[in-house]
């Protein structure tokens, strides 16, 4: 499938196995409420843990939360890519947003992903592509069978994708100034 069809699939409500920044990804357009369910099936992860998304440029960034100073220099100076928790969230489908009215987003620095986002004009979903509780696969023949059955499109990159990093960083910053590192 060309890249084309494949963007337009992903606007449609199609789920994606990608390679990120850090390891394989299992994602969809994160405006998509019906493809952002699925990914919870597919994942059998309860809804009650919310997802990760990536966003292509500042721009996309403030659109949907208040950046504070400090997620600029907390990005620029990380040397693995970094997930940060943001306070009240705006632009989204409450599927993505937690609980506490937060929502966990990665300024992603990978060109395919940047160009996803890019083209489907929307927020990424992205969430290791393991099953809940399972570690996450180090190159795509230990990616779960359930997992590759069940998702729409696999992108022709994953195959020979080697994960720099199991996970990203996560950092939440609060409104109130408070710094609190969730996964290193």
């Amino acid at each position: 499938m060309e890249f084309n069809q494949i963007i337009e699939e992903i606007k449609k409500g199609a789920t994606l196995l990608y390679p990120t920044d850090t390891t394989f990804g299992l994602g969809c357009d994160g405006n998509h409420v019906e493809a952002i369910h699925k990914i919870y099936e597919i994942k059998n992860r309860p809804d009650s843990k919310s997802l990760i998304i990536l966003v292509d440029s500042p721009a996309r960034l403030q659109n949907l939360v208040d950046v504070p100073a400090l997620a600029w220099d907390i990005m620029d100076l990380s040397e693995k890519p970094v997930t940060i928790i943001y306070d009240n969230p705006r632009n989204l489908p409450k599927e993505l947003i937690a609980e506490d009215n937060t929502i966990a987003i990665r300024l992603t620095k990978d060109s395919l992903c940047k160009k996803i986002i890019g083209r489907i004009n929307a927020p990424l979903v992205s969430t290791s592509a393991n099953l809940s509780g399972e570690p996450s696969p180090q190159n795509f023949s230990e990616i779960s069978q359930k997992i590759k059955d069940e998702v729409d499109l696999i992108l022709p990159e994953c195959g020979d994708f080697i994960p720099r990093f199991a996970a990203s960083s996560i950092i939440k910053l609060s409104e109130d100034g408070r710094v609190k590192v969730i996964r290193e």
